[in-house]
């Protein structure tokens, strides 16, 4: 622990984040989210008799299907995760928008743009210390915010790793694998491996390690491909667990099927809609998944935003959305800002969502999938997307076992859950 943390008394190690109130670690947290990590392929896989680690979690500590933020991609719910708080407070409203202050699209990928505190950054504020691995580096730069003296990089550049900016030198040599490629399971399974060795050596108090979804964007539940990745992040809890690590699993959002019969990717073309009925410029449409990773999605996902450019008949244009096949909701800005917890000011005038089998893209005319290998397209975005694991390594206490009766988890209760709810005696011993 912490020098600042171990010389706090017993009631004052606690500490609040967002309105939240988080009690000290007494041993090793570890919490690891599975990017693309729909339930279906632990259930797979489990079936297969393939994860005996997890298994032992789910049977000897906690489980319960929680729900992720929307929209279901990634960075939302990474910050969800890290804040305790929904994308209304924390303000990331997608991996991509359209900045409200400048006018222009842009990536949510810069400290800037968050809104809310992070739970690493403020344990590390009062002496804990903290990692945080991201295997995306979109994300390595919000992990990282306002984190002091912790370790913190991203599996993508862990090359150019660097004492001074990311805690850590020689990171290749110290993990003991080599540079991962983005689009490869390596990437995540690095991430696990660096956590390992942190945790051997740094003794932190606090890891969150943040995996990527490319097994899970290009191969179903109980495949061969999706089964051996399933395996490595078994063998992975196995060796945190014999560390000492309290763990809890979850992931940002599911993952489904969005092709046809014949495999072409089932996509609605909005952009084309909207031109077609109302003429060019009048509305914009913004896909929220756009991120660098064009092989994993191709930026087809099953939430997009709409922005009227010119004066339009709102009514009119959801109207033409609502008739179209695949589309589950249109939704005005304040609609569904309220029914999603999203930030207004940085979604558009409707919000459109796609039913489970169905993306939502731009204009067919510019649409490139040479990317996606002709594999079948597997995405994610919407509400059937949003199905996810909360699994903790010990069992909650009387509290917390209730509250898991009492409501609907979400995935972003995961820190709040591994850090006050697990049982006194198992928490503070280590054992089962």
């Amino acid at each position: 622990m912490g020098l600042l943390a171990a010389l706090l008394p017993a009631a004052e190690k606690r500490i609040t984040v967002n309105g939240k109130n988080y009690d000290w670690p007494k041993s090793p947290v570890v919490v690891i989210l599975i990017d693309g990590g729909d339930t279906a392929y632990v259930n797979a896989a489990l079936s297969q008799g393939l994860l005996p680690n997890f298994k032992r979690l789910m049977t000897d500590g906690f489980v319960s299907v929680a729900v992720g933020a929307m929209p279901s991609f990634t960075n939302p719910n990474n910050i969800s995760v890290i804040t305790g708080v929904p994308p209304s407070v924390h303000g990331i409203s997608g991996n991509f928008f359209l900045n409200p202050a400048t006018g222009q699209e842009a990536m949510m990928d810069q400290p800037q743009f968050l809104r809310a505190d992070s739970i690493l950054a403020k344990f590390s504020e009062h002496g804990a210390k903290v990692v945080a691995l991201t295997a995306k580096d979109k994300l390595a730069k919000m992990l990282a915010y306002k984190l002091q003296h912790g370790i913190s990089f991203s599996a993508e550049k862990a090359d150019k790793c660097t004492k001074q900016d990311n805690g850590i030198d020689n990171c290749l040599a110290y993990v003991g694998r080599p540079q991962p490629s983005a689009y490869s399971a390596d990437l995540s399974l690095f991430v696990l491996e660096a956590g390992i060795k942190i945790l051997e050596r740094e003794k932190p108090d606090l890891m969150y390690l943040s995996l990527s979804d490319y097994i899970q964007h290009k191969y179903p539940p109980g495949s061969k491909e999706a089964n051996a990745y399933y395996v490595g992040i078994d063998n992975a809890l196995e060796r945190l667990l014999a560390l000492g690590a309290s763990i809890a699993l979850t992931a940002d959002h599911g993952m489904n099927d969005k092709s046809n019969a014949d495999g072409t990717p089932n996509i609605v073309f909005l952009q084309d809609l909207l031109d077609k009925q109302f003429g060019n410029g009048t509305a914009k449409v913004i896909l929220p998944i756009t991120d660098p990773y064009v092989k994993h999605h191709g930026a087809l996902g099953s939430y997009a935003t709409i922005f009227f450019q010119q004066p339009i008949s709102a009514p009119a244009v959801m109207n033409l959305l609502n008739r179209q096949p695949g589309v589950e909701l249109v939704m005005t800005r304040a609609a569904s800002a309220k029914l999603f917890d999203l930030p207004a000011d940085r979604i558009g005038d409707l919000v459109v969502v796609g039913d489970r089998g169905t993306v939502l893209g731009k204009s067919k005319a510019t649409l490139d999938l040479s990317e996606l290998g002709g594999m079948r397209l597997r995405s994610h975005g919407g509400l059937a997307d949003r199905n996810v694991y909360l699994i903790l390594s010990r069992p909650l206490n009387a509290k917390y076992a209730q509250i898991a009766l009492s409501r609907q988890l979400r995935n972003f209760d995961v820190f709040e859950f591994v850090l006050n709810g697990l049982r006194a005696s198992d928490k503070a011993s280590g054992t089962r």
